[in-house]
């Protein structure tokens, strides 16, 4: 498995949780702390989240991080 499947993986399924749940970029960046440049960013896989980035971005769509990291294998 290589770094850029992965990275696509991430920001697809990133884009499609949040797509399916309504909430805008900025919604998301606010709820989890972070800035929604950095969201379209992740989206665009033009960045690299960090694990606890990944852990606050899976609470605020309403998943477990393991469950957000299974989507992304299903997604590989």
């Amino acid at each position: 498995m290589e770094d850029k499947q992965i990275i696509s993986a991430y920001s697809k399924t990133l884009k499609k949780l949040r797509m399916e749940q309504s909430i805008s970029q900025e919604k998301l960046a606010f709820k989890a702390g972070l800035h929604p440049t950095y969201i379209s960013l992740l989206e665009t896989g033009k960045r690299q989240p960090s694990l606890s980035v990944i852990f606050r971005i899976a609470k605020e769509l309403g998943h477990l991080p393991n469950e957000f990291v299974k989507k992304i294998e299903e997604a590989i």
